[in-house]
């Protein structure tokens, strides 16, 4: 503080304490007092801009698309695997179940599906472009899932 504003008259007034001690002493009824507080300045960088908080909820990956078509003789599965190599990505088919499966360095995914009918895993044909998984495999006639059940 200055000396300046301390000689100030009006500013002595408002801050000497001891005047209100002495003028409550003077009457019979005690009387509270407040000081008031000049209000805090706001600094202009604070005032100016909000950052809404971002719920975890929106920050996940939206699930992937799986298609599954069945033609006269095979089946084709087109699967979305955006962000994802060809090198990482694992297919295995077993019976009529289908598992696919990615790894990336933070990102991992797997998904496991059953297939409307029985194929023959070894005509397992496959084309990876623009993120899109294309999977095509021949399906087992009827009379050959007999005579292997039968013999």
């Amino acid at each position: 503080m200055s000396a300046k504003w301390r000689r100030r008259k009006k500013n002595t007034k408002k801050f000497n304490i001891f005047n209100v001690f002495n003028r409550t002493k003077e009457k019979s009824a005690p009387r509270t007092f407040r000081i008031k507080t000049p209000p805090a300045k706001r600094s202009a960088r604070n005032a100016k801009f909000k950052v809404k908080a971002i719920p975890e909820e929106s920050l996940k990956e939206p699930p992937r698309l799986i298609d599954v078509i069945e033609d006269s003789d095979d089946i084709a599965v087109f699967a979305e695997f955006a962000g994802f190599n060809k090198e990482n990505l694992k297919i295995i088919v077993k019976n009529q179940r289908l598992t696919l499966s990615a790894k990336a360095l933070e990102r991992k995914y797997r998904k496991s599906l059953n297939l409307p009918k029985r194929v023959i895993p070894e005509t397992l044909c496959t084309t990876y472009k623009n993120g899109v998984l294309e999977i095509r495999l021949k399906k087992v006639l009827e009379q050959e899932a007999l005579d292997k059940i039968a013999g």
